[in-house]
C-alpha cells in the first residue's frame, strides 16, 4: 500500500471521529458548507464515478467475452442502488410503531450498521485501487466531503449516541475496508463488480442524503463547488491523462 493510500484511509477515519467538530456552528455557515460538499459530491459522480463505470464496463467486456450486452456493470450499479434504498426503506418501516410514529432507537442503529458496511466497501475500493499523487488528493477530497455529509446527517439524528458509540463503529468500518484493501487482493473481475455495486449506492446517497432540501440549500455555493471541482478535475485529467 502506498503512502497516499495510507494517508487517505487515516483522513477518512478522522472525519468520522471529528465530524461534529468540523461543522460550523452558525446555521448559514453550516448550510453553505453542506451545499459546498453536495456540489463536490455531485461533480464527483459525473466526472469520475460514471466515466469510471464506463471504463470498467469496457474492460469487463474484454475479459468476459460471453457477456455481450455491454451493460452488465450498469445493472450491478442499479442493483447496488436498489439494495441500499431498499434497506433504508425497510429500516424506516420496522422502526415505526403501529401508528406510524418513528421509534428513535432502532432506526438510528440500523442506519449506523448500513453506513458502516457502505464505508467499508468504499474504503476497500479506494485502497485496493492504490491511487497516488494529485489524483488521490482530489478523489479523496470528494469522498471525504461525502463522508462528512453522511456522518453529519447521522450526528443530527442522534448526537449523543453518535458521539458515544456510532462514530467509532463507522470509523471501524473504514478500518476493516482499509485493512482488507491492504491484505486481500481480488481479481479485476471482482473489483469491477464491487466498484459498480458501490457506485450505485453512492449515486443514491449523493442525491438522497447530500443534496440539501430547497429551504436548506445555498445554490451559489453549490454551483461554485460543482463547477469549480469539475473544471479542476477535467483539467488534471487532460494534462495528466488520468
Amino acid at each position: 500500500m502506498s503512502l497516499d493510500a495510507f494517508i487517505t484511509g487515516l483522513v477518512f477515519i478522522i472525519i468520522h471521529l471529528l465530524t461534529n467538530h468540523l461543522m460550523p456552528a452558525s446555521r448559514l455557515q453550516r448550510l453553505r458548507w453542506l451545499s459546498f460538499s453536495a456540489g463536490i459530491a455531485v461533480s464527483y459522480v459525473f466526472v469520475y464515478v460514471l466515466p469510471s463505470l464506463h471504463e470498467e464496463q469496457a474492460d469487463f467486456g474484454e475479459q468476459r467475452e460471453e457477456f455481450v450486452m455491454e451493460s452488465e456493470l450498469y445493472f450491478i450499479g442499479l442493483l447496488g442502488l436498489l439494495v441500499f434504498y431498499g434497506v433504508q426503506k425497510l429500516a424506516d418501516h420496522i422502526s415505526r410503531d403501529e401508528e406510524g410514529v418513528k421509534l428513535e432507537g432502532p432506526f438510528f442503529w440500523i442506519q449506523i450498521a448500513f453506513f458502516t458496511v457502505y464505508n467499508m466497501l468504499i474504503s476497500y475500493i479506494v485502497i485496493a485501487a492504490d491511487v497516488e499523487g494529485v489524483q488521490a488528493a482530489f478523489y479523496s477530497i470528494a469522498i471525504g466531503t461525502h463522508f462528512i455529509a453522511v456522518a453529519h446527517d447521522l450526528w443530527r439524528e442522534d448526537a449523543r449516541r453518535y458521539n458515544r458509540l456510532g462514530r467509532f463503529i463507522m470509523a471501524g468500518g473504514i478500518v476493516v475496508g482499509w485493512l482488507s484493501g491492504m491484505f486481500i487482493e481480488l481479481s479485476s473481475f471482482m473489483l469491477s463488480i464491487i466498484f459498480a455495486f458501490i457506485s450505485g449506492a453512492m449515486i443514491l446517497n449523493v442525491l438522497k442524503v447530500e443534496l440539501p432540501s430547497e429551504e436548506d440549500a445555498h445554490f451559489p455555493t453549490f454551483a461554485m463547488a460543482a463547477v469549480g471541482y469539475t473544471a479542476i478535475v477535467m483539467a488534471l485529467k487532460y494534462f495528466f491523462e488520468w
